[in-house]
């Protein structure tokens, strides 16, 4: 087992309602050797009810991370990756399964992954999944396709665990906070060239080069030479209008 490729996933829960069940994911990463948990919350949880569910795994739980929003949580994150199984225009339009993800996450280069699971009762919202470049979807029966949060981890991190094994370290890839900055940077220029032609096509153009971005692992040096794209075309196109407005003058 390569401990570096699990060392670098964080399980991320937000807004949990119930502490047993926080107690329960314990437990299930454990198993699995995940032993990072970060949790998005400003609720205050009963102790007792998640030491009872966690049982051997409550140091999970005692070096736990806290914080406000997901933006903070995930700041650090080169793949950040949401855990749903409903889909629609808003969310997603392709999901890895768990294989496919615990293999994915064996070819990608250094640096911390976070795989985000929402509400026991509603899961993540559409705001959410929107900060998350993937997402994970358990095969379920659609007589009854809901699975517990603690099974869910369980499920995902089994996989994790089987894919172990072929981590190797290499290039690191940039975080979830830089990839953001850059993208902005981006659209911003795609803006001035007079690209998009209607409000909601920035945030949705915005979204897609987020995602495109994260899946594919950039380096510090492959992102810098992919906004030079984006700065040069912009230029071109200042450029040009100076040019034509010379010769219209002219």
């Amino acid at each position: 087992m390569d401990k570096n490729y699990l060392d670098r996933i964080r399980i991320v829960l937000v807004e949990t309602q119930d502490g047993a069940n926080i107690g329960s994911v314990c437990r299930a990463m454990k198993t699995m050797g995940l032993t990072h948990l970060v949790l998005v919350t400003d609720k205050q949880y009963d102790e007792n009810r998640v030491r009872t569910l966690a049982l051997h795994a409550s140091d999970l739980w005692e070096n736990r991370e806290e914080f406000k929003t997901i933006d903070e949580a995930v700041s650090n994150s080169i793949l950040v990756v949401g855990a749903t199984r409903r889909r629609g225009k808003f969310r997603k339009m392709s999901a890895y399964s768990p294989e496919q993800l615990a293999q994915k996450l064996s070819k990608m280069p250094e640096g911390t992954v976070s795989i985000l699971f929402g509400r026991e009762a509603d899961g993540l919202r559409d705001d959410e999944v929107a900060k998350c470049s993937s997402i994970v979807t358990i095969p379920t029966s659609p007589l009854f396709p809901s699975l517990n949060l603690s099974q869910a981890v369980q499920i995902i991190a089994y996989e994790l665990f089987l894919a172990s094994s072929p981590y190797k370290s290499g290039m690191t890839a940039v975080s979830h906070e830089r990839i953001a900055g850059a993208v902005s940077g981006m659209s911003e220029h795609l803006e001035n060239i007079g690209y998009f032609k209607w409000d909601e096509e920035k945030k949705w153009t915005t979204q897609f080069l987020c995602d495109i971005c994260e899946r594919s692992g950039m380096s510090e040096s492959e992102m810098q030479r992919f906004e030079k794209i984006f700065a040069k075309v912009d230029k071109i196109k200042i450029y040009k209008d100076k040019t034509q407005e010379g010769e219209d003058n002219g």
